[in-house]
């Protein structure tokens, strides 16, 4: 078995393929199919493969063997070769008998919506917790359509006797290759897993978090590069950014204060990426603050904030504090539209990540916000305590500082669970005793 016979095959023209009915879920009006190719030539650009021309049947009920019935596939395959597409993808997921019958009867390509994301997540990964899941998931999507592969054997004969046993043999063989290459890879996972697992703790240990969350191509990723001040890759595609990147807001705070920026969502995920596609999500469970970043000049930015809540409830995230960033002001030319949203959304922001104000306003809130959970703290410490205004001076917000004879006075902002980590408990004043040390004594 080569796996190569199973990847889409990049450059060539595709013609893609839909239906309406309202039995089927996300095409059951003209609005969503509509809505849904154009996500569809979307994903077929990031891959850069050519998206033509569109066919969309009206059904009433679905045929199960080829989804939209032989005499209308025949004819879209004929158009689609006066246009030099040998290329059929399917706007939904097909089954492998689907796709067999369909290669039967259209003698072309076909390929499916679902193998298109998992390609884009092929090409996309960069790290290797991410290849890992994401091969993890193209095997098991890839195993039980090992049959359209061999099929063919069971046609060929030979003297009228049939020689098919030759393709029942290698399919066992490959069934069997791709089930012991996912358990390797599984193998692999884990030990990967393990070892973030360490560096959350830690990080949870030191510096608090925001994560950018949203839907794919909401902009994200700039909103990370102007916030930080950094450069992440940044493109107008779907999934440019498949794994999860830190950064640090602002270094001058006390703990410092990290932006995560992390896989964009998706309606109809694949089955076979939905855990992996959790696994690479897990970053945003140690965020003490979640950005939800929403394209507001998207048609179906509702339908986008949707997804979003539903994933974040899918990874039992929902009730952590949230922030809705409406993006891409830019691209709206209609204020009434956008005043009507933020105030059905009030407490949100709207902004253009190639505003500076803007920029600057939701980063200054962020910080602010990171600030406002931090309690406060009044300390005495003794000169000879060397140590313990090191540890001060290192992890702490000074809001007064008071230099005494005896020692100095600290007025201090921190999150309880690193002040708890500096033993420092033995210092801190009562409110009175704050009264007179905070004032330099007169001479």
């Amino acid at each position: 078995m080569n796996q190569e016979d199973f990847k889409l095959p990049l450059g060539q023209k595709a013609t893609l393929v839909s239906i309406i009915c309202d039995k089927f879920e996300s095409h059951s009006t003209v609005f969503e199919t509509n809505s849904s190719l154009r996500e569809l030539r979307e994903l077929l650009r990031t891959l850069g493969i050519v998206a033509g021309e569109e066919y969309v049947q009206n059904k009433k009920q679905i045929d199960p063997a080829t989804m939209l019935g032989e005499g209308k596939l025949q004819e879209i395959a004929d158009l689609a070769r006066e246009q030099n597409s040998s290329l059929l993808v399917f706007d939904f997921e097909l089954t492998a008998s689907q796709v067999r019958n369909i290669k039967d009867i259209t003698k072309l390509e076909v390929v499916d919506r679902n193998t298109v994301i998992l390609e884009i997540f092929a090409h996309h990964a960069r790290t290797k917790e991410a290849k890992i899941q994401i091969e993890i998931s193209r095997l098991k999507y890839l195993l039980p359509r090992l049959t359209a592969m061999w099929g063919h054997f069971s046609k060929q004969r030979s003297s009228g006797a049939a020689i098919g046993g030759e393709g029942e043999q290698q399919l066992e063989l490959d069934r069997r290759m791709v089930r012991e290459r996912i358990e390797f890879y599984k193998k692999q996972l884990d030990e990967v897993q393990r070892s973030r697992e360490q560096q959350r703790k830690k990080r949870q240990n030191q510096a608090v978090t925001a994560a950018l969350v949203g839907y794919t191509n909401a902009g994200k990723s700039s909103l990370m590069n102007r916030l930080c001040r950094v450069s992440v890759l940044e493109e107008n595609k779907l999934f440019a950014t498949l794994d999860s990147t830190f950064r640090t807001l602002n270094p001058d705070s006390k703990p410092p204060m990290i932006m995560i920026d992390t896989v964009g969502f998706i309606s109809n995920l694949p089955n076979t990426l939905i855990q992996g596609f959790k696994t690479t999500l897990e970053s945003a469970l140690e965020a003490d603050l979640l950005l939800i970043v929403c394209d507001i000049s998207d048609p179906n930015f509702q339908k986008h904030l949707r997804v979003t809540q539903d994933v974040l409830k899918e990874l039992k995230i929902e009730d952590k504090n949230q922030i809705v960033v409406f993006n891409k002001k830019d691209l709206l030319n209609d204020p009434v539209r956008a005043r009507i949203i933020m105030r059905n959304h009030p407490n949100s922001f709207l902004v253009s990540s190639y505003d500076e104000d803007d920029m600057k306003n939701l980063r200054n809130h962020v910080i602010e916000y990171f600030l406002a959970k931090q309690d406060h703290y009044d300390l005495f410490i003794p000169y000879e305590a060397g140590e313990a205004h090191s540890r001060i001076r290192g992890n702490a917000n000074i809001l007064n500082i008071v230099s005494h004879e005896q020692g100095i006075f600290y007025r201090i902002r921190i999150p309880d669970f690193i002040f708890q980590q500096l033993g420092l408990n033995s210092f801190i004043l009562a409110p009175a005793e704050a009264k007179e040390w905070e004032q330099p004594q007169s001479s």
